[in-house]
Parts: C-alpha cells; sequence; structure tokens
C-alpha cells in the first residue's frame, strides 16, 4: 500500500519484479540487435526520465554482447507535448543532451511505460529538429495499450492489459528504488 490518507491509498500489484525487469532489457538489446545487424548507423535515445536510466542500461547491455560502442542521447519533450495549453502547472523543462548528428542513423527511442503515444509523438517531433534520421524505431519496457495515436513499439519488456483507470508505475534503481512494476488501483 502507499503511504496517505484514506482517499490516498491505492492497491498495489507487482507485474514484474527485479530480475523480470533484467531479462527483458537483455531480451531487448539482443532483439535491437538481430534486427539491425549489429551496432552500425545504431543510437540510442532515452526520452526523460524512465527511458533515460533503461536507454542507459541497454547501450550497456549491446556492448557488452557486440564489444562495440553505441551512441546515446536524453531527449526532454516537455515543450513538444500537446497538452501545455491545458496544464495548470508550470512544465518543469531538463535538459536534451544529444551529441552526435542523429542523421542517417537508425535511432532507437526507449521510454518506460507506453500508452496513449502521446509522449512518443512528442519525442519524435523532438528528433526531427535534431536531424532526420534513417530509421526512428521504438522500445519500451512495458506496453499497456489504450493508443490515442497509431504507434506501435519496435521491442516491448511485456504487454500488461490494464484498464484506462490503473495507473502503470516503473520503479528503478537509478531512482533509489529497487526495480519493479506495479500496476496501482483505487
Amino acid at each position: 500500500m502507499i503511504a496517505g490518507n484514506k482517499k490516498d491509498k491505492k492497491q498495489e500489484t507487482l507485474v514484474m519484479d527485479t530480475s523480470e525487469v533484467g531479462r527483458a532489457l537483455t531480451r531487448i538489446a539482443h532483439e535491437i540487435l538481430e534486427r539491425n545487424k549489429g551496432t552500425q548507423n545504431l543510437a540510442l535515445v532515452g526520452i526523460r526520465t524512465g527511458g533515460v536510466h533503461l536507454a542507459h542500461r541497454l547501450v550497456r547491455r549491446i556492448q557488452d554482447i557486440e564489444r562495440a560502442q553505441v551512441p546515446i542521447g536524453e531527449l526532454d519533450i516537455t515543450l513538444y507535448r500537446d497538452d501545455l495549453a491545458s496544464r495548470k502547472d508550470q512544465p518543469v523543462l531538463r535538459k536534451t543532451t544529444v551529441p552526435f548528428n542523429i542523421s542517417d542513423l537508425i535511432v532507437v527511442l526507449v521510454d518506460d511505460v507506453l500508452f496513449t503515444g502521446r509522449t512518443v509523438r512528442a519525442a519524435m517531433d523532438g528528433l526531427i529538429d535534431l536531424g532526420r534520421p534513417a530509421e526512428i524505431q521504438l522500445a519500451v519496457l512495458v506496453d499497456r495499450g489504450h493508443r490515442q495515436l497509431p504507434i506501435k513499439a519496435n521491442y516491448i519488456g511485456k504487454n500488461i492489459p490494464t484498464s484506462v483507470e490503473e495507473i502503470v508505475q516503473v520503479y528503478l534503481e537509478e531512482e533509489g528504488e529497487e526495480d519493479r512494476v506495479v500496476i496501482l488501483k483505487e
């Protein structure tokens, strides 16, 4: 249970534990290498914030497998969101760091959860502002469905059917938590 008053309590259901998260990332790394026939012209870009941590892990796994360096970047999509005007709170801008030219590269966007597809659409807009990749692929740890845009992941750690009311929360060690994925319900 999550602490808080009675109204804020949510039931937490574990759907991926630490070892399942690790296995999913290792499998995704192998799938990326297989589909792209190695690391040539390959780069990974993580979507802030959870996607950044996962992208760094995938790059380490790919480097362990292939013994080759893969460029990695970090993308903040805040200003590309389509709900900026309707938000009450001021958006928090974070740093975008893509220290290489993405033009003509196969760029694998990495995120933690794929839901409506709006975050990925914003990320693609952000990438296109940086150059013209040869191809954009998408890797996600969790695909929970409920797409509002025609976006599909190329690499999926786990498909988790959910209701729209449920919340899928990814906890990562980089954020001081034990790696796990949970569904939160009222």
